[in-house]
């Protein structure tokens, strides 16, 4: 993947949880990465969202902030990080809609 990625990414304990900011049209939007553990041994789910003002993670919204590619290529890098720390890891995701999942198996 050769587009330019977030490089102000707030790493958790453990690397369980990404957090950075997207900077777009829309202005600034907290985001958070996070890998959770499974019931399969050694396979973690890796969920993705804009975080709320809660605190709480929405996986649904559409941003349109115009940085599609450059969030992509953070979870790439981010993903990358978590695995080379953990290699006997698999990571597992899946899209909240069809058309998200899509796109994450075209990048």
């Amino acid at each position: 993947m050769n587009y330019d990625a977030y490089t102000d990414i707030r790493e958790g304990r453990n690397l369980n949880t990404f957090e950075f900011v997207s900077i777009g049209k829309n202005g600034a939007i907290p985001k958070c990465v996070f890998f959770v553990p499974t019931p399969i041994p050694y396979v973690y789910n890796l969920a993705f969202g804009n975080v709320l003002d809660d605190g709480e993670i929405d996986d649904t919204t559409v941003s349109d902030n115009g940085d599609r590619n450059k969030i992509l290529a953070t979870l790439a890098k981010v993903i990358d990080q978590y695995t080379r720390k953990y290699p006997e890891r698999q990571i597992f995701f899946q899209g909240s809609t069809k058309e998200r999942t899509r796109l994450y198996r075209w990048q």
